[in-house]
C-alpha cells in the first residue's frame, strides 16, 4: 500500500502555486549568486575577460582597422564586443546546469516539494543577473578609454535590454546543450566552436560591405548582426527600428525553438 500511494504523494508535491514557484525560483537563482562569495574566481571571469578583450581589440586591431586611430575603431567595436561577449556568457547557463546534474544536485532538488520549473528558471535569472554585470563592465571599459555614447540613457537601457532578451533566448541554446552532454567542458567546447563563427561572420568586428560577397549574404541574415547593430544604433546612433525588430524576431525563434527541446531534454535527464 505505501508502494502504491507514492506516485499520489510525488504528484501532489509538484503542485505549487505561482507565488510559491516565483519564490523558490528567487531561492534558487540567490543560491547561484551568492557561490560568487566563495568563489571569488567566477566574478573575475565575468569581468577580467570582458576587459582584456575591449584593450586588445582596440589597441591590437584599432590601429590596423581604422588607420592608426584605436578610438575611431572602438567606437564601431565596442557594442559588438559586448554582444559577442553576451553570447559567450550564456555559456555559463549550459556549465552550471551540468554540473548540478552531474553532481546529484537536481537529483536532491526533485525530493524537495517545490516546482520543477525552479531550478532551471533559478538557473538562467542568476546567469541573466551575472551577464547583466559583464555588459556594464565592458560599457565602463570603452568609455574609460575613449568610446563616447551618442545617444542618451534611454538607448543605453534600451540597449541592455535588448541584449538580455537575447541572452535569454539563446540561453536556451546552451540549456539544451547542458542536458544533452555527459561533462561541463563539452558545452564550452560546443559553444565556442558555434559562437566563434557566429560572431566573427557578423558585423560585430568589421562592415560586411568589406567580405566577400557569398559571406556578406551570410552576415546579413545572422543573429549577430542583427544584435550587435541594434546595439550599435541604441548606443551610437544610427537605424535602431530594423536591426532591434529583427532581432526580437530572431530572440523570439530561438526561444520557441529550444525552449520546449530544452526542457523535454532536461525532464529525460533527471
Amino acid at each position: 500500500m505505501t508502494t502504491a500511494s507514492l506516485p499520489s504523494s510525488r504528484a501532489t508535491s509538484r503542485r505549487v502555486s505561482p507565488q510559491s514557484t516565483v519564490r523558490h525560483t528567487m531561492t534558487l537563482a540567490w543560491r547561484t549568486l551568492v557561490q560568487i562569495k566563495h568563489n571569488p574566481m567566477e566574478l573575475l571571469d565575468l569581468s577580467v575577460q570582458p576587459i582584456m578583450f575591449v584593450l586588445l581589440f582596440t589597441y591590437v586591431f584599432g590601429g590596423q582597422m581604422a588607420h592608426g586611430d584605436p578610438t575611431a575603431y572602438l567606437q564601431y567595436a565596442l557594442p559588438g564586443i559586448i554582444a559577442q561577449n553576451a553570447l559567450f556568457a550564456t555559456l555559463n547557463t549550459g556549465v552550471g546546469l551540468n554540473t548540478d546534474i552531474t553532481k546529484g544536485v537536481f537529483d536532491r532538488l526533485r525530493a524537495l516539494p517545490i516546482s520543477r520549473f525552479s531550478p532551471l528558471a533559478g538557473r538562467i535569472l542568476a546567469d541573466t543577473v551575472k551577464q547583466a554585470w559583464s555588459m556594464a563592465i565592458l560599457l565602463a571599459m570603452g568609455v574609460i578609454i575613449g568610446f563616447r555614447i551618442k545617444t542618451d540613457a534611454a538607448g543605453v537601457i534600451g540597449a541592455l535590454l535588448l541584449l538580455v532578451v537575447m541572452s535569454f533566448a539563446v540561453s536556451w541554446v546552451s540549456v539544451l546543450i547542458g542536458v544533452l552532454v555527459s561533462e561541463p567542458d563539452k558545452v564550452q567546447i560546443f559553444g565556442f566552436t558555434t559562437i566563434f563563427p557566429l560572431s566573427f561572420s557578423s558585423s560585430a568586428f568589421v562592415d560586411v560591405h568589406t567580405m566577400p560577397g557569398w559571406l556578406q549574404a551570410w552576415a546579413k541574415v545572422n543573429p549577430v548582426s542583427f544584435l550587435a547593430d541594434s546595439t550599435r544604433g541604441l548606443i551610437n546612433g544610427g537605424p535602431v527600428a530594423g536591426p532591434v525588430t529583427k532581432t526580437l524576431i530572431s530572440a523570439v525563434i530561438l526561444a520557441v525553438v529550444f525552449a520546449p527541446l530544452a526542457v523535454r531534454g532536461l525532464r529525460r535527464r533527471v
